[in-house]
């Protein structure tokens, strides 16, 4: 269960409310793929606090449009030459909260996202990554209570020798506030096996990969979603919002089968967890920590086409393995 590659472009999951935290794949964005994943959070209960559990099923598509090499003359006359690539990243969400074994909202929340990332290389800029997306989140049984997000923001990314990179810069994105986050960001490969992950403050990884057809990861991150939903009164409809989040600790074994399909099967902990309810004039209702829950979850990735120039051009900037999909 993975998320976007190229350090940056994690931000673009890792920024919507419901997204997942997985492992980092640093190739991804280089081919067209689609994944089906699902979730489970089970229900605890402690002195203090009622039991909260979360189902949650997705789909991820990542699509390129754009790869080609630029060339051009700066008002100096220096020639500068320049490579593009940018791709669309959407995803759709099911998620179903429930609160002593019952629902709530009565379906779940629905969301939806969609978002580019660019990529730029060239002699006079260096690495630059480009992100920007908008979507939603909303309860199944209204369309009026929807709950906005967006981000946008740009990153610098460094390539050290063949074993290292690193990506720094910012982001501004609104959910229901706004907020600039500094991004810093490490690739590092630690053996020939072993690779360290991570895009702080968001999510960290490390892989072991002993076989082209088997991997393991170590991951954290932080997760969580925003929704409104309406209660019925005998006088009116009241609106109100929920707010989830929480950091997870995981291990998750992947199989890579016929070259394009990826298995995972991930198990964890849940921790340091926040459930709150407000109004519609952001007023605080309700506000409860669960207690730690373990977590299981599983994933099929299916890559529609793989491109040996992509695969080693990945493997020489120590993205990949021996032009092996880093997934």
């Amino acid at each position: 269960m993975k998320f976007t590659p190229v350090l940056f472009a994690i931000l673009l999951i890792a920024l919507v409310p419901c997204a997942q935290a997985q492992q980092l794949g640093l190739s991804r964005l280089f081919y067209p793929n689609g994944t089906l994943s699902a979730s489970y959070i089970v229900p605890t209960n402690s002195a203090t606090t009622q039991n909260f559990g979360l189902t949650r099923t997705s789909f991820l598509g990542i699509v390129p449009i754009q790869s080609e090499v630029q060339g051009s003359f700066s008002l100096k006359k220096k020639f500068d030459l320049r490579a593009v690539h940018t791709v669309l990243i959407g995803q759709y969400s099911q998620l179903q909260p429930t609160l002593d074994e019952k629902n709530f909202p009565d379906n779940g929340y629905k969301t939806i996202s969609l978002g580019a990332i660019r990529m730029q290389a060239s002699v006079k800029d260096k690495l630059w990554v480009y992100g920007a997306a908008i979507g939603m989140t909303e309860s199944n049984e209204t369309f009026f209570t929807p709950q906005p997000f967006l981000w946008g923001g740009a990153a610098r990314m460094r390539i050290i020798g063949l074993r290292s990179q690193i990506v720094y810069g910012s982001i501004l994105a609104y959910n229901q506030k706004l907020r600039v986050i500094p991004v810093f960001g490490i690739n590092q490969r630690l053996g020939k096996q072993w690779r360290a992950t991570a895009l702080l403050p968001f999510m960290a990884d490390v892989n072991y990969h002993p076989t082209k057809w088997f991997s393991m990861d170590m991951l954290a991150g932080v997760n969580g979603y925003s929704g409104g939903f309406q209660i019925q009164t005998a006088e009116e409809k009241i609106l109100r919002r929920q707010n989830y989040q929480h950091v997870k600790l995981g291990l998750s074994a992947n199989l890579h089968l016929l070259t394009v399909f990826n298995i995972s099967a991930e198990a964890g902990v849940a921790g340091f967890r926040q459930l709150r309810t407000f109004n519609s004039a952001r007023e605080n209702l309700t506000s409860t920590h669960p207690p730690f829950a373990p977590y299981v979850g599983v994933s099929v990735r299916y890559l529609t086409s793989r491109s040996n120039f992509s695969s080693k051009f990945m493997g020489k900037l120590g993205l990949g393995e021996k032009g092996v999909v880093n997934w």
